[in-house]
């Protein structure tokens, strides 16, 4: 037996069958319980005391509802395009028009909303072409439905957003990132925090696939990063199950859910990249996950010194909403050229930048509300400052974007731990 509230019953279900209880009895309490008084919580809670009490002795059972169609089918299947509309042998025939097919596959929850190209058995083969493993080999199993993805399930949903087959290697990488233990995709994706995986690419690949390290680096505009991202979303929902509302509960969610891919800018980093930081060869392209929320911006346009720059990033990352400063975890820097090379001038190391925001952004106690105090930091002393993160080290930096002194913060989920990998070449 479970206990849930209701705007979480669902989820409960799904999960239940996820994990082979298909007749899962659950207790539904009334949503929500944050926010409530003590007495209130007890108040719901007798409501549905008796229930718990039915379901636990085994005098009442719950028939599980029906899953959503949009968590049936693991993912999609390439489809033909011809004059009918019927499942043959695994592939969907729909009428030869992309309005139909964007159609279909919006209504069979297949897609994140947006125009798709149609994965045909022809345009799958073509992007398959990308890499030398076997289409039927089994990559990762992908949170939080445990889909398994094969090579050509991935390709099915690059194809879906557009990829060209050298993205092919990029996307399977990330992939098997994002589906080590640490990273903890699972929790990522069914939180209510308005996280996403944030694709980081170093190395010779960036060139080489055109990816957009400076100006506009998180905007529109660079098929690469547009398509990448959009195809890692889309093998989250079709192969991963991370349905929107359904096993994707955040609360608000963010555009990066769309679509998240970034290069770091090395060309004009003043410090070593982020690979190399982590122990891979300058010459070696690698890919880095993390769980993210949208970037926060950081503007100072009239601090001439590396200290002023840093007394403005502190003052951004001082917040005390954030899941970081709650549960630490990895926040990220992401700081442009200008501000970069400003504190770089002033004799910052990159380690020093980490040293500096991670002692000035800790806030007094005194700054949450007493019921935080309470709950989150009980047994803290009076006088604690609370940090960011566990450690300098896990403070991220890296150097991206155009001209313009602007940088940006982007805080983590902070029950997960970033992942780089090499792209095999």
């Amino acid at each position: 037996m479970t206990l849930c509230t209701e705007a979480f019953l669902v989820l409960a279900r799904v999960e239940g069958k996820r994990f082979g209880i298909p007749s899962l009895n659950i207790a539904a309490i009334r949503h929500p319980l944050g926010g409530l008084k003590t007495k209130e919580v007890q108040e719901r809670a007798d409501d549905v005391f008796e229930e718990m009490v039915s379901l636990l002795t085994g005098d009442k059972s719950t028939e599980p509802e029906a899953v959503p169609a949009g968590m049936r089918r693991a993912e999609p299947v390439s489809v033909r395009r011809e004059t009918t509309r019927k499942l043959v042998s695994g592939q969907v025939r729909v009428a030869n028009s992309s309005m139909a097919v964007h159609e279909l596959f919006v209504a069979k929850g297949w897609s994140d909303g947006l125009p798709i190209i149609p994965p045909t058995v022809e345009e799958v083969e073509k992007v398959l072409s990308g890499t030398s493993r076997d289409p039927k080999e089994v990559v990762a199993e992908v949170q939080p439905g445990g889909g398994l993805a094969t090579v050509e399930k991935i390709a099915v949903n690059a194809v879906m957003a557009g990829c060209r087959p050298e993205y092919l290697p990029v996307i399977i990488t990330a992939i098997e990132a994002m589906c080590e233990e640490k990273f903890n995709l699972r929790g990522v994706l069914l939180a209510t925090y308005p996280a996403a995986p944030l694709a980081i690419l170093n190395g010779p690949i960036r060139e080489k696939l055109h990816i957009n390290c400076g100006g506009n680096a998180f905007g529109p505009g660079r098929r690469s990063n547009a398509a990448i991202g959009g195809a890692i979303r889309l093998i989250l929902l079709n192969i991963g199950g991370a349905a929107p509302g359904l096993r994707d509960r955040a609360t608000h969610g963010h555009p990066g859910k769309y679509t998240y891919c970034i290069g770091e800018n090395e060309e004009e980093s003043p410090w070593e990249p982020l690979h190399v930081e982590r122990g891979f060869p300058a010459h070696v392209s690698t890919v880095t996950v993390t769980g993210s929320e949208a970037p926060h911006n950081i503007n100072d346009h009239a601090s001439l010194s590396a200290v002023g720059i840093l007394t403005t990033i502190v003052g951004t990352m001082s917040i005390v909403g954030c899941n970081n400063r709650h549960m630490e975890g990895e926040p990220m820097l992401v700081i442009s050229p200008e501000h970069a090379a400003t504190l770089a001038r002033d004799g910052f190391s990159k380690s020093d930048v980490k040293e500096y925001v991670y002692e000035k952004s800790r806030r007094p106690l005194s700054r949450f509300s007493e019921d935080n105090r309470n709950y989150r930091f009980a047994g803290f002393p009076d006088d604690a400052l609370i940090p960011l993160a566990a450690r300098k080290e896990d403070v991220m930096i890296v150097v991206a974007g155009g001209p313009g002194r602007h940088s940006l913060f982007i805080p983590t989920y902070s029950h997960t731990l970033s992942v780089t990998r090499a792209i095999p070449e």
